[in-house]
């Protein structure tokens, strides 16, 4: 009997311990955005007076410089949003929910991302039935989630690739399951838990946050987001949302 009792209480005390981790993590993304910030605002306007210092030099040395000072900027733009998605991680928001028309949200994420796959030589695909059943869900988050997973695949498949997104009902599950599969590498089985963890990434791209806050997101909603190896390689992303629940707000 003892046995038993342990076992069935290892999964809380894993969710307890997760819990915690997630706690002390934003503890300290709110620190080190806080501390951050306020050196980079000060780069920033500096920045900006010492360009104007230049141009008041001489056209030579404003020509010399201005590709210089592009790449300043846009690296202080690029530290400054990865700052916003520290705070927002630090203090995630409400969800509202509301019912949801899943195909639409999918179409509008599509729709959206598709110049960028077009400038990368990548095919987007769609996979949706005829009809489904309304989601209770917050419709701004699940189009994050949804564009993260897109993202990722972008990031992940060559030119000339294929990603496909959709979505099915789980009856068995009480869900549906929202899908972004890809004909890239895959993820290497040792991988496929850690891929979820903030700041893990095998790319290039990409801060390592898109697929946690995923995560958070399906976590938020009751749901849960899961990655398979498929027999023909690639990857296949799952967002499952139960049909059903009751989510708090606050």
């Amino acid at each position: 009997m003892e046995t038993v009792s342990q076992n069935s209480a290892e999964p809380e005390l894993t969710q307890l311990a997760a819990n915690e981790k997630q706690l002390l993590l934003a503890r300290l993304l709110a620190r080190l955005a806080h501390e951050i910030r306020n050196p980079l605002s000060s780069l920033a306007i500096h920045v900006q007076l010492l360009e104007e210092d230049v141009a008041q030099a001489g056209t030579p040395l404003q020509a010399q410089t201005a590709g210089r000072f592009g790449v300043i900027r846009g690296e202080l733009h690029r530290l400054e949003n990865l700052m916003r998605q520290f705070l927002s991680l630090a203090a995630p928001s409400a969800v509202n929910l509301e019912p949801v028309v899943v195909s639409e949200v999918i179409r509008y994420v599509v729709e959206l991302l598709r110049p960028e796959a077009e400038a990368r030589g990548i095919a987007l695909a769609l996979d949706l039935p005829d009809a489904l059943p309304l989601l209770t869900a917050d419709p701004a988050q699940l189009k994050q989630a949804l564009v993260n997973l897109v993202i990722n695949a972008l990031q992940a498949v060559e030119r000339g690739g294929r990603i496909v997104i959709g979505v099915r009902p789980n009856p068995a599950a009480g869900a549906l399951d929202l899908q972004v599969s890809d004909n890239g590498p895959g993820v290497p089985k040792d991988r496929m838990a850690a891929i979820f963890e903030p700041f893990f990434t095998t790319k290039s791209e990409g801060s390592g946050l898109g697929l946690w806050i995923v995560q958070q997101i399906a976590s938020a909603h009751g749901g849960a987001v899961t990655v398979a190896a498929p027999d023909g390689g690639g990857a296949v992303f799952t967002l499952r949302l139960p049909l059903d629940r009751s989510v708090h707000h606050g």
